[in-house]
């Protein structure tokens, strides 16, 4: 299956061409019957002599309809360009190359129509088309001769679309879903049906999509499928799609919007463009309109020089990088740039000097995005942004590319972060001996990375440990400074005596305050029991040995004397091992080894 959008200037047999390759009238309105004029997109579909099936989607060629062209040509993979014989080449059908290769369009063909009226020129018309469509996508494209009057070259025709048909790009049909809606009507029984070309992906009864539009979004389900005048039960690219739908009625949804495989878009109402053709970006209108798929959205811009511009959208749009847009003046009847886009997630320019760098950076900028390059100048970033950019993701992943979790973090990056945390946990620890450890939020901070879970595999890389939210290095704890002094002190004293634990005067004397005690019993080099009692890191063990010695159960003045310490000492410490579970208490007034 394959989609074909026609091109060309007005009146030169567009639709006659298209009727007369498959036997269907393409123009559906009345007031185009009456006028002799397409003003709205036509569709119509046919087999191929290989038994292929081809849709084609007819746009309009007048200036005043240039907005309903690009709906039809935008998400359309290959073109059929007209120019009939006895006219030429004719102002819209510069309009329409402006078109084809501001969207990049490069498979296609090129028709002469009307060769009956003109046989002569026939050679000349093609000359001039190709030379026309020179730099385009079209330039070397198949041409053709064909008269729908005679039927003079349309063999002949079938037979080159059926070689564009099978020389073109395989679709995806795994890929996510973007149907761009160009017609929303209801059926009596059937309710809302809307129309577009599926590009990639496929779709199923029953399948529950994203509605991204421009007066409802939300969750929508598939009610039924058709294509080409049959109900279907799936339908795969590139194929034309009637869309049966349920939770949403005709007037809320319209051409411009679209039908998505949920959570799997970026919707950014704010990007960074390229140009690809048209004139410089500096001089750009502040307000033009961005055509992207059948969508027509008013646009800010802001210039970042003659190739590059930040684009507003006037409402979010799903968008993958190196998608292209048209942009042309509001009411112009002829394309201005054709831009592709370079970024889904751009940086604020709010500082003096942000554009300038910006654009530098932008000129570098690969179009359509590039794994490592976007890992690269994030540092980290999540592997589900860079899909929903429309980036694959290898496996294995390149050399320079790491994962942690769902995100992906640059090699280069990461030693940059290890390094800083190493030094921001050295200078904390020798600014304050007395510290536990660098604190998480203060290291986090300190190397701005953009999820505190990205911290952990720094940690780690850097060499560092963790302990109660704070990061220390393998220096931490073996000096507290100052209190040293007194910290060893006491720790000679406690060996020789484990359960004499020293008055608050003797803690004074030594120079140990809270602050001091606490930095001791975080580094493990001493316990402390409630009202400050302060013992070696092995007195439970050592009073769990005189204790089991004791008959049990036993009082806690035995426990007292069998320890040579005082009460005030006795019941933290008895509390302590009854916290363990090492002792408990069979009656209030007795305790017990636990065996």
């Amino acid at each position: 299956m394959q989609v074909i959008a026609t091109a060309g200037h007005v009146d030169h047999g567009k639709s006659t061409l298209i009727r007369a390759l498959t036997g269907i009238e393409p123009d559906r309105l009345a007031e185009e019957e009456r006028r002799g004029l397409t003003i709205d997109l036509g569709f119509a579909w046919t087999a191929l002599p290989s038994g292929r099936e081809v849709s084609f989607v007819d746009v309009p060629g007048h200036e005043r309809f240039l907005g309903n062209m690009l709906a039809g040509l935008g998400p359309a993979p290959i073109v059929c360009f007209v120019v009939a014989a006895d006219d030429g080449w004719q102002a819209q059908s510069g309009d329409h190359r402006d078109a084809i290769a501001a969207l990049g369009i490069d498979q296609g063909l090129i028709v002469i129509t009307r060769t009956d009226l003109a046989p002569d020129r026939v050679a000349h018309v093609i000359t001039e088309a190709r030379s026309e469509l020179a730099g385009t996508g079209l330039a070397g494209a198949p041409a053709i001769g064909v008269s729908a009057v005679t039927g003079q070259g349309l063999e002949e025709l079938r037979t080159l679309l059926d070689a564009a048909v099978a020389g073109a790009r395989e679709p995806s049909a795994v890929q996510r879903v973007r149907l761009w809606v160009d017609r929303s009507f209801s059926i009596s029984g059937a309710g809302t049906v809307v129309t577009g070309t599926l590009a990639a992906g496929t779709l199923r009864r029953e399948d529950r999509l994203a509605l991204c539009g421009a007066d409802r979004s939300g969750e929508v389900v598939v009610r039924g499928l058709q294509s080409r005048g049959g109900q279907i039960p799936q339908l795969g690219p590139v194929s034309r799609a009637a869309v049966n739908l349920r939770g949403v009625s005709t007037e809320e949804i319209g051409r411009g919007d679209v039908l998505l495989t949920p959570d799997a878009w970026e919707l950014p109402h704010l990007l960074d463009v390229r140009r690809s053709t048209g004139a410089s970006l500096e001089q750009a209108p502040q307000q033009l309109v961005a055509h992207v798929g059948t969508a027509a959205v008013g646009v800010r811009v802001r210039p970042l020089g003659p190739d590059h511009a930040r684009l507003t959208l006037d409402r979010p749009l799903p968008l993958q990088l190196g998608d292209r847009l048209v942009l042309r003046s509001s009411g112009s009847h002829s394309v201005r740039n054709g831009v592709q886009v370079l970024d889904l997630d751009p940086p604020s320019l709010e500082r003096r000097g942000d554009g300038a760098r910006r654009r530098a950076v932008l000129e570098r900028m690969p179009p359509g995005g590039d794994l490592t390059v976007e890992v690269r100048r994030r540092g980290a970033v999540r592997e589900s942004f860079l899909l929903r950019c429309g980036i694959a993701i290898p496996a294995p992943l390149p050399e320079t590319v790491h994962r942690h979790g769902g995100w992906l973090v640059d090699a280069e990056a990461l030693t940059g972060w290890t390094e800083q945390l190493g030094r921001s946990v050295a200078q904390h620890r020798r600014a304050d001996p007395l510290t536990a450890g660098l604190p998480r939020k203060a290291a986090i901070d300190a190397l701005a990375v953009p999820d505190e879970a990205l911290l952990d595999m720094v940690v780690a890389a850097a060499g560092l440990s963790q302990h109660e939210g704070r990061v220390r290095d393998a220096e931490s704890g073996r000096d507290l400074g100052a209190a040293e002094a007194g910290v060893r002190a006491l720790e000679e004293r406690l060996a020789r005596s484990p359960f004499a634990a020293p008055e608050a005067d003797d803690l004074a004397a030594l120079g140990l305050g809270p602050r001091e005690l606490a930095a001791a019993a975080a580094q493990g080099r001493l316990l402390r029991l409630p009202d400050e009692v302060i013992l070696l890191p092995s007195a439970p063990a050592l009073a769990m040995r005189e204790l089991a010695a004791l008959p049990q159960p036993f009082t806690t003045s035995e426990a007292r004397r069998a320890l040579a310490t005082t009460r005030r000492v006795a019941i933290p410490l008895l509390e302590h091992l009854d916290g363990r579970g090492w002792t408990r208490r069979p009656d209030p007034g007795h305790r017990e080894v636990v065996r």
